[in-house]
């Protein structure tokens, strides 16, 4: 079963995301921030992080780049989803690392669609 870490400091939106993910067969576990994401990451090892881009603390893009550092994440996919969509956040994620962007509110079945097309296998 292929694990996905979702990143918000929306309690709503995790748990809607939870939801739709736990019913398309998918092991989640959610984080508040992205310092609760960082110390997430070495035990729960995600195959997908999915994070909101403005979260207190430490945004989703400084959380990407951190992310990135770790050898187990390197090479694994990051999606960026945030209400954000000026093509300069999205240069600026890319970047980081991120493997591609949604914007909120995100369709259900669009989520499953594009976490199935960036997990293979999934």
């Amino acid at each position: 079963m292929k694990k996905i870490l979702l990143v918000d400091d929306s309690k709503t939106m995790l748990m809607s995301m939870e939801g739709v993910l736990k019913r398309a067969g998918f092991d989640v576990k959610t984080a508040i921030d992205g310092k609760t994401a960082l110390a997430t990451v070495p035990t729960f090892k995600p195959d997908l992080m999915i994070t909101d881009l403005n979260m207190p603390g430490m945004d989703g893009i400084a959380l990407i780049k951190e992310v990135k550092q770790t050898p187990a994440m390197r090479f694994k996919p990051i999606l960026m989803l945030t209400t954000e969509s000026q093509q300069s956040k999205r240069d600026e994620a890319k970047a980081a690392g991120a493997t591609g962007w949604l914007v909120k509110p995100v369709q259900p079945a669009d989520l499953t669609a594009v976490v199935k097309q960036v997990l293979p296998g999934a």
